[in-house]
This record gives structure tokens, C-alpha cells and sequence, in this order.
């Protein structure tokens, strides 16, 4: 039985899925979980994934949630290239070091721009006030300071010489103002084409 990945595209730690299945040639049928139809939230979705959040995976009868935990899934189960989860142990812990704190860091400040810079005004139409916008965006500064900082530095990737899955997720969630641009509603990320992935 084919791989199910269980993916809405306008979620950044879909496409970071998405993307490193199509790049490393892994063989999956894609379920569309669409978030704005709450599609998420049907009894059928929370067989898949009880937490009742994309993305989720199932192989066979194994289904697992989260983001980070199916891409180290993927990696160890497919012989993709090294660079993806260095073998070599503190390179490893590195691409795990940057994956802990994007999480409860540069992912939340990104969503909340995306929320407030975003979403609430184009998609909503309710204003938000100056002030928590400055804040917002102030806590995304800090976070993309890190980034630059202690992870980046003058390199051309987070680990190492080559891409890693800490460079994905973060390219990934950085995306996020591109994927919802107002125009997007008509094509691409917002839209529902799937994208294409080039070697």
C-alpha cells in the first residue's frame, strides 16, 4: 500500500513535507485536507489523526502526526541523501537543535505576522491595532535575528555545506508572506495546484 500524506499546502509544515517527499522521490498519494472547509475536524480526519491537525502521515496501518516527527519518518525509512539528517552526530544534534526551537520560536512568530500583518485585515477584514502589530512584528525581529545570528552566520546553509531539514523548515515558514499574498487566493498556494518541485 502507497504512503498517504494527509497535507493542506498552505500549511508551512505541509509543504516542508511535501516538498522533501516530491525532492527525495518518495512515492505518495497526497490527501488534501482543506482547513478552510474545517476538513480537519471530520470524524473520518480524526481517524488519521486524532490531534485533528495536518499534516499526518499513514503507511499501512502505522499514522503519525507532527511535522518534524514524519520528516525524521521519511528520512530514516527512504535512503535519502545524508545531508537531509547528517550521520555524523553533532552536525545531527544541530538540524535537531535548530528543529526544537523553530517550533516554539521563529514558527510562532511567523504565524502570528501572518495573523496580524495578514489574515485578520486581507482575509477577515478586521483591523488590527498599530500597537500589537508593532509588537508582532518586533517578537518576528528578535526570532529572525537568532536566525541570522546563532544558526546562519555567514554560511550558506543552517548545518553544514549542503541542505538539511533544518534548511527546509525554515525556508518553508519564511514563505509563509509569499503563500498568502492576496493574489494567491487565485492561484498557486492558496489555490489548489500542486506545486512544482524541481531536482
Amino acid at each position: 500500500m502507497v504512503l498517504e500524506l494527509y497535507l493542506d499546502l498552505l500549511s508551512q509544515p505541509c509543504r516542508a513535507i511535501y516538498i522533501f517527499a516530491k525532492k527525495n522521490g518518495i512515492p505518495f498519494q497526497m490527501q488534501t485536507v482543506d482547513l478552510r472547509k474545517g476538513e480537519h475536524l471530520s470524524d473520518a480526519f480524526a481517524q488519521v489523526n486524532p490531534m485533528m491537525k495536518v499534516p499526518a502521515m499513514k503507511d499501512n496501518d502505522f499514522t503519525l502526526g507532527e511535522s518534524v516527527a514524519i520528516l525524521l519518518y521519511l528520512t530514516h525509512k527512504y535512503k535519502v541523501p545524508d545531508h537531509w539528517y547528517p550521520q555524523d552526530l553533532q552536525a545531527r544534534a544541530r538540524v535537531d537543535e535548530y528543529l526544537a526551537w523553530q517550533h516554539t520560536a521563529l514558527r510562532r512568530s511567523c504565524l502570528r505576522a501572518l495573523w496580524h500583518k495578514v489574515m485578520f485585515p486581507v482575509f477577515l477584514g478586521e483591523r488590527v491595532p498599530p500597537e500589537t502589530l508593532a509588537a508582532t512584528l518586533a517578537e518576528l525581529d528578535v526570532n529572525l535575528r537568532v536566525l541570522e545570528d546563532k544558526f546562519l552566520q555567514d554560511k550558506a546553509f543552517l548545518v553544514g555545506p549542503h541542505i538539511s531539514l533544518a534548511d527546509l523548515v525554515a525556508i518553508t515558514e519564511l514563505m509563509h508572506f509569499i503563500g498568502y499574498s492576496p493574489s494567491s487566493r487565485e492561484t498557486g498556494v492558496g489555490g489548489r495546484k500542486e506545486p512544482e518541485v524541481r531536482n
